[in-house]
C-alpha cells in the first residue's frame, strides 16, 4: 500500500510539469501520508500521548518477563522470591 502511494506521489509530481495543480495534489498526499501514518492513524507525532502508553505497556511486559526469568532461574531463587513478595506487597 505504501509503495502504491509513493508511486502515485511521483506520478503526480511528474504531471506537475504539465499543470502545477498536480504539484499541489502531490503535496497534499505527502502531508496526508506523514500526518496520518500507516499504523495507528497517528502519524509521527502523537498529541494524545499514546506513545507513552505504549512504552508503559512495554515496561510492564519487560518487568513481568524479568520476574519470570528470576523466579524460574536456578541461581538466587530465594532472594528473587523475597523481592517478588515485596513488590507484591507494595502494589496492594
Amino acid at each position: 500500500m505504501f509503495v502504491l502511494l509513493l508511486i502515485l506521489i511521483v506520478v503526480l509530481f511528474g504531471l506537475g510539469f504539465i499543470n502545477p495543480i498536480w504539484w499541489v495534489a502531490a503535496a497534499v498526499l505527502v502531508f496526508g501520508a506523514t500526518r496520518h501514518g500507516r499504523d495507528r492513524g497517528g502519524g509521527w507525532i502523537h498529541g494524545d500521548g499514546s506513545d507513552l502508553g505504549d512504552y508503559r505497556d512495554y515496561e510492564n511486559r519487560r518487568d513481568r518477563q524479568d520476574r519470570w526469568n528470576r523466579r524460574y532461574s536456578r541461581r538466587h531463587r530465594a532472594r528473587w522470591r523475597r523481592e517478588d513478595r515485596r513488590d507484591h506487597e507494595r502494589r496492594e
